[in-house]
């Protein structure tokens, strides 16, 4: 499939496994919108507010590449990183880390939220791949901004890894703050015993 099929193919059945029909499956189970950034001006929300734009810088690229290829040199093209090697080495991080996050979520089970949810406790999902990760989501979500870059190297996309990293960072430190307060001694012990990445 070439990859102008490939990349919009691929950004669909992403956000539709890692963000709809999970979350999808969690409210159906249990009647609670697993999708917690609201539309304040705290930190919290503000993060969820940036990272929809991103999402949408991510979705601009892929469809202008595609679509739209006498467009896509205003994205200004990195012409010296555009080698096969390199794009086939994108590819395999979207697929990679499409199926990472995946078993991640299911692992998760009812304890997903995008974002951090006050209001109702989950519990501390450990198994699995968290046993390797506390934050393996993020963690496939950066591997994607990466391959994505990787195939399309251009300013937008470089733009967008960078972004989602800092945006990703600042998060995780947000919600391990909210997980050692919630968790207590478990949450330390999990600390203590697994790394932040890998």
């Amino acid at each position: 499939m070439p990859l102008k099929y490939f990349l919009p193919v691929y950004l669909l059945a992403y956000f539709s496994a890692a963000f709809f029909w999970r979350s999808f499956i969690v409210w159906t189970k249990t009647g609670i919108n697993p999708v917690v950034f609201r539309s304040s001006d705290n930190a919290h929300d503000f993060i969820g507010q940036v990272f929809k734009h991103l999402f949408a810088l991510i979705v601009i690229a892929v469809l202008v590449y595609s679509f739209w290829p006498n467009a896509y040199r205003y994205m200004i093209p990195i012409d010296w990183l555009e080698r096969l090697w390199l794009r086939w080495m994108g590819i395999c991080l979207l697929l990679m880390s499409l199926i990472w996050t995946v078993v991640a979520q299911a692992q998760m089970g009812e304890s997903w939220r995008i974002g951090i949810d006050e209001q109702n406790r989950t519990s501390l999902v450990q198994r699995g791949v968290f046993g390797f990760s506390r934050n393996p989501i993020f963690l496939g979500m950066m591997l994607t901004l990466l391959g994505l870059f990787l195939i399309i190297p251009n300013a937008l996309t470089l733009l967008t890894f960078v972004m989602g990293v800092v945006l990703i960072q600042i998060q995780v430190r947000l919600e391990e703050k909210f997980l050692a307060e919630t968790h207590g001694d478990q949450y330390a012990q999990y600390r203590k015993r697994v790394r932040r990445w890998f």
